[in-house]
This record gives structure tokens, sequence and C-alpha cells, in this order.
């Protein structure tokens, strides 16, 4: 029994490994856009669904649960790194460094994404989310000293102002509220501080795995992010905030949501970013936006608004540009026989957009 288990393993290592790397990309792309599209369709299904007056598949239980679900499987495959002595050889600056990656997207940033896709529309959060590779192109030049090209930052520019548009452009709804001299949704305003909170962790991300292995550096965001968001949520609210969190209801919907989406999308990026060139995976994240509106399409049935399309489309320019100096770069390279950079796996998994967790 136990020859045949290696056996059907060994089978299913080698068919994962005749996989293309940009069918990995693929797939973790199209898994990170339906995300929040499941989040809020899953979260509505829970409020038809109610236990003594309570959503089970409230905001707080999904990321708590989807967390643990998490966790279950990522231990089992990383549990050779998972030992004291590579532990041990982690510095006070690396147990730091996991610990602001932790808070900001483990707990910060989908805490706020959360609360923005409660009350505001889900290709509202899409598209802010874009504020996102420009703030992180800033960071990693003003603190890092990334050198960047001109189409690069004239992308990213125009992605700004994208973002832009779809918050000034919106029709006034109850949430709005005065901030800096404009009027902004309350939604808005949170999916903005989600896309902050995520620019830092890459920053913090950049050089985490520098020095942690990657089996680590997942499970210790994880459970520190989970550890930390259960015990403030507890004490912001109370104990019984989470007395649904045992609900077989709501853990059906989270093996879906966690086990496919979140770990599936996450694995598979990783896979794909061993061989792929930087520029394929710029590619690959890039139709993010896109790939998560048609998400919300099919899983919501939520059209873009006016502004929405107006934003949108001046993204999609920034998205447009920011590739064609990719593809420059790429044939540069080409030409003089010189590899690509390795890009950093935690920026450009960051870049890909918010994943669940």
């Amino acid at each position: 029994m136990t020859q045949r288990l290696a056996t059907l393993g060994t089978n299913i290592s080698q068919i994962f490994a005749r996989i293309p790397n940009r069918a990995y990309l693929l797939i973790a792309t199209l898994c990170f856009a339906a995300s929040n599209p499941t989040v809020r369709r899953i979260t509505d299904i829970g409020e038809g669904n109610l236990v003594d007056g309570r959503n089970p598949i409230s905001f707080c239980n999904v990321l708590f649960v989807a967390n643990l679900v998490v966790l279950a499987i990522v231990i089992p495959l990383y549990k050779n790194q998972l030992n004291c002595a590579t532990i041990a050889k982690l510095s006070n600056k690396d147990w730091i460094a996991l610990l602001g990656v932790a808070l900001l997207a483990g707990v910060i940033g989908p805490a706020v994404t959360f609360t923005a896709l409660d009350i505001t529309s889900v290709n509202n959060v899409i598209l802010i989310g874009r504020l996102e590779p420009p703030l992180t192109l800033a960071l990693s030049v003003l603190v890092l000293g990334s050198s960047v090209g001109f189409l690069t930052i004239l992308g990213a520019a125009l992605a700004l102002v994208g973002v832009a548009l779809t918050l000034l452009l919106a029709p006034p709804d109850p949430t709005m509220t005065e901030a800096m001299g404009f009027t902004l949704g309350r939604g808005e305003i949170f999916a903005a501080i989600g896309a902050i909170s995520r620019a830092l962790a890459s920053l913090a991300g950049q050089y985490a795995l520098r020095q942690i292995p990657l089996g680590i550096f997942m499970v210790g965001r994880t459970a520190i992010s989970t550890v930390v968001f259960g015990v403030t949520a507890a004490i912001l609210f109370g104990p019984k905030h989470f007395i649904d969190v045992a609900s077989p209801f709501l853990w059906q919907w989270m093996l879906i949501y966690g086990g496919i989406l979140v770990l599936g999308g996450q694995l598979s990026w990783f896979a794909g970013l061993r061989a792929s060139t930087a520029s394929e995976i710029s590619l690959a994240s890039s139709f993010g936006p896109i790939a998560g509106i048609l998400s919300a399409f099919v899983i919501l049935g939520v059209l873009p608004t006016t502004a929405q399309y107006i934003g949108g489309g001046v993204i999609l320019v920034g998205i447009v540009v920011t590739q064609y100096e990719q593809l420059r770069k790429a044939k540069r390279d080409q030409q003089k026989l010189e590899p690509e950079p390795e890009p950093c796996p935690i920026a450009l998994d960051i870049e890909a957009g918010y994943k669940g967790v």
C-alpha cells in the first residue's frame, strides 16, 4: 500500500513537472482574481443561512478559518524546512521583517479589504488595489535604491491617475466622507489603506525572503497573522465573536476558498516563478485587474460603472506602457545574451494583487 502511494505521488509530481510555467502563472492569476468576488459571494450566502441571527461566514471567520486551512496544508508541504536548526539561524532582523509582513499583509491588509468589500463595489476594490504596484515601485526606488526606466514610471503614474478617476467620478453614496479636501466613499478609503499595507509588506518581504527559506516564510507569516488577528478580534469584540468558527457550513466553503483559491493560487504562483522570466511574470500579473472584473461579473453578475470603465481604461493604458518597456528590455537582454535579472518572489507575489490572506 505504501509503495502504491509513493508511486502515485511520483506520477503526480511528473505530471505537474510537465505543466509549463506560464500555465502556473495563468492559474495563479485566475485564482487571485476570483478571490475578492468569491469572498463577497460566500458572505452573501452566509446571510441567507443565519445561525441564531448570526452570519457564520462573517469576514472575521473567513480570514481566521482560511488561514487555518492554509496552515493545515503548508505545514506538511514544508515540514523538511520546519526544524529547530533552520529556525535558530534566523536573526532578530529576520523575525522583525517576518512580523512586519504578517501584520501588514496578513492582518491589516485583509481586514481593511474585507471591510471595503462589505460596503463598496468589488470592482472598486479591484481597481483601487492597483495603487499597490506604483507604491511598491516608489518604495523600492526610495528605500532600496532600485533603478527603473521612464516608461515604468509613466505606467505607474497612469495607474495612479486611473485609480483617482475611479474615485472622483464615482456617483455619490451614503458612505461618502471628506478626506484631504475630496469626497470619498469609506469603502474606497479602506481599499486604499489595504493597498498601502500590502505595498509596505512587499518592502519588508523583499528583505525577508532573501534571508528566510520559503517554507518558514509562508508558515511563519500565516501562523503569526492568524494568532495576532484572532487575539485582536477577541479583545475588541469579545471571545464570542468566533462562536461560529467551528460551523461545518463555514468550513465547507473555507476548504474551497482557502484550499483552492488562496493556497492553490499561491503555490501556482511560486511554481511559475521558478523558471519564468521577469517579463512573463509581469505580463501575467498585469492581467489581474481584467481577470478580477470578469470574475466579478461571472460570480456576482456585477457590471462596471462608467467611472470604473474610465478609470480601468486608464489603468490598462498604464499596464500596456509598462509591458512595452518590459518587452523592450527583454529583447535587449536577449540580444546581449544576458539573462533577465531574477525577480524578487515576494515583490511579484504582492504585485499580483490581494490573495485573500
